[in-house]
């Protein structure tokens, strides 16, 4: 049987009430459901298989995740071990990672059904923390890794690198390194470029620096960037897409390169990243002159004073 795996941000009535529609609709039209059991309990539709997080994306054909960004990364961690591809619906608030908005929700629904979308692969970004030469821990993001300061009174001293060549040395509130998927999330707020998700490259954003060329960078694929930390009193913590944390230890190096496993996205017909960038972000796609009228002003109408 084809199977679908349900993701929801169940925090919220009205999205159980979709994920209880959507549910119903796939298994009318025959396609399993499997669901995780924290998920599943707001869930009110017979047949709906329960799995543990481990396996519940084992075999499925697609992941749809109703919610929003922090459902879809909820999602990817699920998903991308057994490369299952993700299909996310915007029930949450920006929802950049989201394939189609609320009012689609019926026909992303029954393009899962007929099998009409495309599937695309997203690099994702891989960290390791090496202290005196070894690596201690490890983790992956879709979006970024954020390398931060845990001392608030103080700011990071930090140096980047390369493929081996120093390329930056300032005092920081922190650094991120993005994926291109990532590029329209915490690396924008930062300052950062917004980057096209088929594009291959690697972002470095700087967050605060304190120096006079902070410039944000972007580096090939297969670049090794090396963040180091100089100062022995100085710790950080490297956050993985918000979501996961790895402790940095003054005087450590942070080594980021291409994730060695991607992150599958299923595309229905019509997407465009140029249309949602401009949806999302409201961009003035109109200049000023074209926004203003022109005043159509006759000298003959005015009077001496």
């Amino acid at each position: 049987m084809r199977t679908v795996m349900l993701i929801a941000h169940t925090e919220r009535r009205t999205i159980c009430q979709a994920a209880t529609r959507v549910a119903e609709q796939l298994r009318v039209a025959g396609l399993g459901v499997r669901m995780v059991a924290d998920d599943a309990e707001h869930v009110d539709v017979a047949g709906v298989t329960v799995a543990d997080p481990e396996s519940c994306a084992a075999g499925a054909e697609v992941a749809l995740a109703l919610g929003g960004d922090g459902t879809f990364l909820r999602a990817a961690e699920l998903a991308r071990p057994v490369g299952v591809p993700l299909l996310g619906v915007n029930l949450g608030h920006i929802g950049f990672l989201a394939e189609a908005e609320p009012n689609a929700l019926d026909d992303t629904v029954a393009a899962i059904v007929a099998g009409n979308y495309e599937v695309e692969e997203r690099i994702t970004v891989d960290a390791s923390v090496i202290v005196d030469g070894t690596v201690r821990e490890c983790g992956w993001a879709l979006n970024e890794v954020s390398v931060e300061r845990t001392n608030r009174e103080r700011i990071l001293d930090i140096s980047v690198s390369v493929d081996a060549v120093q390329v930056l040395h300032f005092g920081c509130d922190g650094i991120l390194c993005s994926t291109p998927t990532g590029s329209t999330a915490y690396g924008f707020s930062a300052g950062g470029p917004i980057v096209w998700p088929d594009v291959e490259a690697l972002l470095i954003v700087p967050n605060a620096a304190h120096a006079l060329f902070a410039r944000p960078l972007v580096v090939g694929p297969q670049s090794v960037i090396d963040i180091d930390l100089h100062s022995p009193q100085h710790e950080a913590v490297i956050s993985c897409d918000g979501r996961r944390s790895l402790d940095v230890p003054a005087g450590a190096r942070v080594r980021v390169t291409r994730g060695g496993q991607p992150v599958r996205i299923a595309r229905v017909d019509g997407w465009n990243f140029a249309d949602r960038l401009v949806a999302k972000f409201q961009l003035p796609v109109r200049s000023l002159r074209e926004a203003m009228p022109a005043v159509d002003w006759d000298p003959d109408d005015q009077q001496e004073s």
